[in-house]
């Protein structure tokens, strides 16, 4: 599984980052195997940055986000590069913002950074959107595919964060966000 590999081009998203139900699909494809890949699981797992993002979940698939957003850039003659720079900036804070079917709000920046120059992630606030720290995200997903217990203890917690290299949690409490990221993967 290939984060954003059926988001079509210049678009750059990240659903394993910014899309819940990506990250349920994620996170059953590596339960569902007998013997996963921990080296690649891992490295697929660092994609989900290192502070706070916004994930989207609401009911639009990623492939939908990515066609409503070439929708918008077509319809308002975006598509060429350098006007597309006009629109957004090219700074690390420039950015428009956009609505999509469903009422969410999607940043829109530009990428310096090859054929995916169209980057795209939830708004902060958004409607169908909630903010997380990327480590309980790990987390989330390590104890998931790893542990997998419906009873979610401390020591099952440091285990999985463990496997991400992760520093344990103190007890069951400070890890509430994790707890509730995990029922949120369960679905």
């Amino acid at each position: 599984m290939k984060p954003g590999s059926d988001i079509p081009e210049p678009i750059l998203f990240n659903p394993l980052k910014h899309h819940l139900g990506y990250i349920r699909e994620f996170t059953r494809f590596y339960v569902s195997q007998s013997n996963p890949d921990k080296n690649l699981f891992l490295r697929m797992l660092k994609h989900t940055g290192g502070s706070v993002m916004d994930i989207y979940s609401g009911t639009l698939a990623c492939d939908a986000i990515g066609i409503e957003i070439m929708e918008y850039l077509v319809k308002n003659s975006l598509l060429e590069k350098e006007k597309f720079i006009e629109w957004t900036g090219r700074k690390p804070d420039d950015f428009q913002t956009v609505k999509l079917s469903d009422g969410s709000l999607w940043v829109i920046k530009y990428y310096a950074g090859g054929q995916r120059w169209v980057h795209i992630f939830p708004a902060r606030m958004s409607p169908h959107s909630f903010r997380i720290k990327a480590n309980t995200l790990r987390s989330a997903i390590l104890y998931q595919v790893f542990i997998g217990k419906d009873f979610i203890s401390e020591e099952g917690l440091n285990k999985a964060r463990a496997i991400g290299s992760l520093s344990p949690v103190k007890d069951i409490f400070d890890a509430e966000a994790i707890t509730s990221m995990i029922e949120l993967i369960r679905g």
